[in-house]
């Protein structure tokens, strides 16, 4: 069998992808190995491939919403079988023995939590890890999720890194009935975050500056769509939401970020911005006690209970596929926020 697949590369800094030959990792008896169905195209990718958050080591193959069949696995795998339709987010390995591994945290390894593009597997060999803008994918089967039956290869893809990156602070920070949940931004992750904070039982406002996208809020189940820069539908909101699911963070909006939630209110931040924070102001946090939290996409375990939720509760991605040899296609989409709200390649 052959080492070598077909992936579709970065070769420099923003520099279109290319198709070219790549090496699987080193097997062993916990892989899995798939070919690969499609895979979400991510604003990570974009960060990553214009090295926005930092070095990237060149070739590199992103994407990390991946759906695959099964077509091999190791002897130590039992979970998984070939044939099964599967999925891989954005980390493909961890140390397992942390305090956090041991505590289905993997997500927070504190060895090394290996993502699933843009970095290196700790074996012997250091193989590097590549990501689903291919015709295959291999990696640990611990990081592998299977995929409900009756999602659509393109509808579950985006659950695995836009879908899990939602619903974790919304779960972790108590959302449910009697809770008011603003979200920032009705794109790639806030339409799936209006659907989560609604199946939980909160009341959902979405916050966008685009004034078209009030027909579709309403069919993701808003119970109201504001437009952030008309402050007469501000102003009724003010000192009303037990939190905010930030999607898309303005430096600039702070104060008014804090306005919006009352006193215990948490700011959930799943925006990570190239640029620092700034502009908060501390004495309205402090006298309001506002948290504000960072969140961290999610690990396998909590990427296999939000498909379930999801499969139960009617959530779903709103898709737009390409062909994955138009993977160029589908990231200048992307840059100009185009998607209506995931954009999916498909091979």
């Amino acid at each position: 069998m052959s080492e070598t697949f077909l992936a579709y590369a970065c070769k420099g800094k923003s520099q279109p992808l290319e198709p070219m030959e790549v090496n699987f990792c080193t097997w062993d008896d916990d892989m899995v190995q798939m070919d690969v169905i499609c895979c979400g195209v991510c604003g990570t990718d974009i960060h990553t491939i214009d090295e926005g958050w930092g070095p990237t080591e060149f070739p590199c193959v992103v994407g990390h919403e991946i759906i695959g069949t099964v077509t091999k696995v190791g002897k130590n795998v039992q979970r998984i079988k070939v044939g099964d339709r599967c999925g891989v987010g954005c980390q493909s390995a961890s140390c397992g023995k942390c305090d956090f591994c041991k505590k289905g945290m993997e997500n927070l390894c504190s060895t090394h939590a290996v993502w699933t593009f843009n970095d290196r597997y700790d074996n012997a060999t250091k193989d590097k890890t590549y990501g689903g803008f291919a015709q295959k994918w291999r990696g640990n089967q611990d990081f592998v999720v299977k995929i409900p039956d009756d999602f659509s290869s393109e509808v579950a893809a985006s659950f695995l890194c836009g879908g899990v990156t939602t619903y974790a602070p919304l779960k972790r920070y108590g959302v449910g009935k009697g809770s008011k949940v603003a979200v920032l931004g009705l794109g790639g992750l806030g339409h799936f975050g209006v659907q989560w904070a609604k199946a939980m039982g909160a009341e959902v406002v979405a916050f966008d500056v685009i004034p078209d996208k009030v027909d579709d809020a309403k069919k993701l189940g808003c119970d109201d769509y504001v437009l952030m820069q008309k402050e007469d539908q501000m102003e009724p909101h003010y000192n009303t939401f037990t939190h905010i699911l930030a999607t898309k963070i303005v430096n600039k909006c702070w104060p008014q970020y804090m306005k919006m939630l009352k006193n215990n209110g948490v700011f959930m931040q799943c925006d990570i911005p190239e640029e620092p924070l700034s502009n908060i102001p501390p004495l309205v946090m402090a006298g309001k006690q506002i948290t504000i939290a960072g969140t961290f996409i999610g690990a396998p375990g909590v990427i296999q209970e939000c498909l379930d939720f999801a499969a139960k509760n009617n959530v779903r991605t709103w898709v737009n596929t390409f062909p994955m040899e138009k993977i160029n296609e589908a990231m200048q989409f992307v840059r100009e926020a185009k998607p209506r709200y995931r954009a999916v390649c498909m091979n």
